[in-house]
């Protein structure tokens, strides 16, 4: 039996061809082969086939002879804090996070909240769910439904010192995902005007796919903080593992610039230490590490080579430009809710909005931001790209695709590894024509080869 939903981090198909209660069943049963685990922890997000593939997931673990913990609807990074807080063998994860409404997925991970990816056991699963062989386990786990959210959350808590935060108004788009039960609990614990929308689970998504990343997406969480003149917006994806911003004007903060914001207020009180970026864009917060008093280290693009180099550094925080924020005493996982804390304190400290927060970095190295093309042939394009380039370029790297340094300039160029895409990101030194130049540029040489 071919299996097509395994990709390179995790567990994505399209409902039920590549992926359906048998298949998570199989899941179950591969992962308690593989990893002989005692307990597990599992739970599931908003999407009508969730409970479902949870159900049958739990199932597989259970006769494979896994005791399972079932915390029920909840985000991914409750999977994570629950895994590495009550020393579990591991935890997966039921979602699709921000994909088509047809789609359904599940993240995994092994004790510590260490990512199971392509190099760490995921081929290994993905060829005992092929095969579809599992021998009696000799006994079989039980099912206990459970709550660890009070210590969630006041371990999310412990990011910040409450007693700074001011009583701002803050937009809150939870996108119907799994967010809204969150905020409520966060709410009595902090002195802000929340307004929220889209606010209840529904798997539905009467509102649309939450994906904040595309720009189509962003006009509900913009409006709501012009009408009710907040002083800043804040949108999650499905799962909330990833949270966005919006200014006090309603704009939408790339999330680059708040890698360069969160770092910086860590290095504070934590100087010296060492802090994970991604090569798509990177000057701003090599910048900003370094007058800090950090060390700045990159890696390759994507959560699970993010992670494994932070622990190999043992690094206090990880920041990519698509919005995983990572943090070394959250296991080094990434989370959607503890960046919102660390802005509003920031915020309240600091006594400035949003857009002055930002502004002169925006200012200093301004960026496209991420476009996105489907191509025929991505290495192509690439190759076709460095060729042009690389002759006149100051240097180049190749840690995550193509990444050319031309002096006031520089781009990075990859393939998608979740996508069939490739990606563009460009910036400068303080030359937004330049940058609008250069990335018009390039994507007039990209064009011609779009699928």
């Amino acid at each position: 039996m071919k299996i097509d939903c395994f990709k390179a981090y995790d567990i994505r198909g399209r409902l039920p061809d590549q992926l359906n209660d048998d298949i998570a069943w199989r899941i179950g049963r591969a992962y308690a082969d593989f990893l002989r685990p005692q307990q597990v922890v599992i739970g599931h997000d908003v999407r009508t086939s969730s409970q479902s593939l949870s159900d049958a997931l739990a199932k597989g673990l259970t006769e494979g002879g896994a005791n399972v913990l079932d915390i029920g609807l909840c985000g991914t990074e409750e999977i994570y804090h629950a895994t590495f807080s009550q020393q579990t063998d591991g935890g997966i994860m039921v979602t699709a996070s921000h994909n088509p409404i047809d789609y359904n997925g599940m993240k995994l991970v092994r004790e510590g909240s260490r990512p199971i990816s392509g190099d760490t056991g995921l081929n290994e699963i993905k060829k005992l769910v092929e095969q579809g062989h599992f021998p009696p386990s000799g006994q079989v786990g039980t099912i206990s439904e459970v709550s660890f959210r009070d210590d969630y959350i006041e371990h999310l808590l412990s990011y910040i010192d409450r007693s700074e935060i001011k009583p701002l108004k803050v937009v809150m788009n939870a996108g119907n995902g799994c967010a809204g039960p969150i905020i409520d609990l966060l709410e009595g614990y902090l002195p802000l005007e929340i307004v929220k929308i889209c606010h209840q689970p529904d798997g539905s998504f009467p509102n649309g796919i939450p994906n904040p990343l595309l720009p189509e997406n962003r006009t509900l969480t913009r409006d709501a903080v012009l009408k009710h003149k907040a002083d800043v917006g804040i949108a999650w994806d499905g799962d909330f593992d990833r949270c966005f911003f919006f200014d006090e004007n309603g704009d939408f903060i790339e999330g680059y610039y708040i890698v360069g914001l969160l770092a910086q207020a860590l290095l504070r009180s934590n100087p010296g230490q060492k802090i994970i970026h991604d090569p798509r864009l990177t000057w701003n917060t090599i910048d900003i590490v370094q007058h800090a008093g950090g060390v700045p280290i990159q890696s390759k693009t994507g959560h699970a080579f993010i992670k494994e180099r932070m622990r190999a550094e043992n690094a206090l925080y990880g920041g990519e430009m698509s919005a995983h924020h990572y943090f070394r005493d959250f296991a080094y996982c990434d989370s959607g809710m503890i960046p919102w804390l660390m802005i509003i304190e920031l915020m309240s400290q600091k006594n400035l909005p949003l857009s002055q927060l930002v502004a002169d970095r925006i200012e200093k190295f301004p960026a496209s931001g991420e476009i996105n093309r489907v191509v025929k042939n991505s290495a192509q394009v690439i190759e076709m790209i460095r060729q042009k380039y690389e002759p006149y370029s100051k240097g180049v790297d190749h840690t995550d695709g193509l990444s050319l340094d031309m002096g006031e300039w520089r781009f990075n160029l990859r393939e998608s590894n979740t996508e069939p895409v490739i990606r563009l990101n460009v910036e400068s030194r303080g030359a937004v024509r330049l940058m609008e130049e250069k990335t018009a540029e390039l994507l007039m040489l990209i064009e011609p080869l779009v699928n």
